[in-house]
């Protein structure tokens, strides 16, 4: 009986012992790293190489790929894809005239170096500086929307507030200054007068002026006697001659233009030549017609100003959904990073 008591002891004792050491290894284990948790380094996973090599096997995972676009609102997309067909629109008008420009220098030769000391005086100047403007402005905002860079819509919002500085300023100094653009004004189309024949630019202009303003010469017809082929003492058949514009009826028939009907008027006496030309001058006429039309100029101003401030408006719009939308979508992609770095240490710890 005695020996029986004995052996019930030991086995008893041994299997405590056996217990006591299972718990303690299981206790050891949990306070080491799993080894299929670990990465080469030995370290816990990292949330954001897993998410850089997250694939398809991986369900429930956040896998963010970054995209130049944002998820816009439904008004700031409208928003958007106004400004892009707005600026495009813009930029087409800007190339053609641009191109204009171009073709009307080359085609006189303007650029060579015989003419070139007589570039500033082209009219096709002023085609080729403003479609660059138009162009390079519109571009530069078409192309920010598209690709809703928020670098290429400032600019572009910039270069159209220094536009609108510049026009204001401009307006204002013309306003001042009418006097002396009078005065220049008429060295200009005496300019013209002189270089009739040698500028088809300026010729186009003047007979313009000349129809349009029914009149003749810069102060009066009497202007072309300094023309080198208007003046009686020119060997050639336009001597004593004045433009077929300055005519009253430059066309016979009414459809056949007369080229002639200007010759030998500046002999004739002035009752005489009044019933074949104008005799008044267009410095005069451009005077009077910038009084009639004031009105209708600085509508068309104010016209040209609201554009440009509609186009600034859309772009100050669409920066700040951008923005909104930028904001919004790193605040998602932090969240997305902190949760799936809290479940990786969760899986790790557990």
């Amino acid at each position: 009986m005695a020996k029986k008591l004995i052996t019930f002891s030991r086995t008893f004792l041994q299997a405590l012992s056996f217990q006591s050491n299972k718990k303690g290894d299981n206790e050891t284990r949990a306070l080491l790293p799993k080894t299929d948790n670990l990465d080469a380094q030995g370290s816990p996973p990292n949330p954001s190489r897993e998410e850089a090599g997250c694939s398809r096997k991986q369900k429930g995972q956040w896998c963010l790929h970054h995209s130049s676009h944002h998820h816009l609102d439904s008004l700031t997309r409208c928003v958007k894809y106004f400004t892009l067909v707005w600026n495009l629109a813009f930029s087409i008008t800007g190339l053609l005239i641009l191109a204009i420009g171009l073709w009307g220098l080359s085609d006189k030769e303007s650029l060579a170096s015989e003419r070139i000391t007589h570039l500033g005086s082209d009219p096709m100047l002023f085609f080729v500086l403003v479609g660059l403007a138009v162009s390079t402005m519109s571009l530069l905002g078409c192309t920010g929307a598209l690709f809703e860079n928020t670098c290429l819509l400032k600019f572009f919002s910039g270069g159209i507030i220094m536009f609108v500085i510049l026009e204001t300023i401009g307006g204002m100094t013309l306003f001042s200054l009418r006097n002396q653009i009078k005065a220049s004004l008429q060295n200009s189309l005496m300019v013209a007068v002189l270089r009739y024949q040698d500028d088809l630019d300026l010729q186009f202009i003047m007979d313009e002026i000349q129809s349009g303003l029914q009149c003749c010469g810069v102060e009066s017809y009497l202007d072309w006697k300094t023309n080198l082929y208007f003046n009686c003492s020119s060997p050639g058949v336009q001597a004593c001659g004045v433009p077929a514009s300055c005519c009253l009826d430059p066309r016979e028939n009414g459809t056949i233009p007369n080229s002639q009907c200007g010759f030998g008027a500046l002999v004739l006496e002035e009752f005489v030549a009044q019933s074949t030309i104008y005799l008044g001058g267009c410095v005069p006429q451009l005077s009077r017609w910038f009084n009639n039309h004031a009105r209708a100029i600085a509508f068309y101003f104010v016209f040209l100003i609201l554009i440009e401030v509609g186009s600034l408006l859309l772009a100050t719009k669409l920066l700040a959904g951008i923005t909104f939308a930028k904001t919004r979508d790193d605040s998602g992609r932090e969240g997305a990073y902190w949760f799936s770095s809290y479940q990786t240490q969760r899986r790790f710890y557990t």
